[in-house]
């Protein structure tokens, strides 16, 4: 890649420590298990459609990390909810966003790349006949999105060009929406 401009040793460029990205990379270099990471949120309805997750660890190279966080899902009134949350599909395009954003922010941090705004748009159509089972050959969920990422860095076209092009490339969540993922469903009937 032509971008230039890394950071010196210590350097925290947008609001990253480049070092501590490059040592991570190294290490999972030296030792592959040491990337391995697991995660797990858990969900428990809480009425209507109403719902809450719950995170309260990851496993990063074998090595449990304890977190403690809730997400409060809801739906909009038309769709029979109260409006109190964002429902899952914005917080689905959220999570694509986010890691999208933490793509930019790291990716430029790497390269000293200093971000001024990062702003992305994902949208997309989902015909409710698909998900009330009114019409079999309607799909259930997006059948297509559209994403803008407006940019404005200490770097020339090109360079977030590259960039633009290593996020979509190395993003999770970009991946866990653009390719299948198997799923293993399992009931529980208690």
């Amino acid at each position: 890649m032509t971008v230039s401009g890394h950071p010196t040793q210590g350097d925290v460029v947008n609001g990253i420590n480049a070092d501590d990205v490059r040592t991570l990379i190294e290490d999972i270099k030296a030792n592959p298990g040491q990337g391995m990471t697991h995660w797990r949120v858990s969900s428990r309805w809480q009425g209507g459609t109403r719902s809450q997750a719950r995170v309260d660890s990851f496993d990063i190279g074998g090595k449990m990390v304890p977190r403690s966080f809730s997400i409060d899902i809801d739906e909009p009134a038309e769709l029979g909810g109260t409006n109190t949350y964002a429902n899952p599909q914005e917080y689905l395009l959220a999570a694509l966003n986010a890691c999208m954003t933490v793509g930019y922010a790291a990716v430029c941090a790497l390269h000293g790349i200093s971000i001024r705004k990062l702003e992305i748009v994902t949208e997309g159509d989902i015909d409710l006949r698909g998900f009330l089972g009114i019409a079999k050959d309607v799909a259930r969920g997006y059948e297509s999105l559209k994403s803008r990422v407006t940019i404005q860095a200490d770097a020339s076209k090109e360079q977030l060009r590259e960039i633009h092009a290593m996020v979509l490339a190395s993003s999770p969540n970009f991946y866990n929406i653009t390719t299948a993922v198997q799923m293993e469903p399992t009931l529980v009937v208690e």
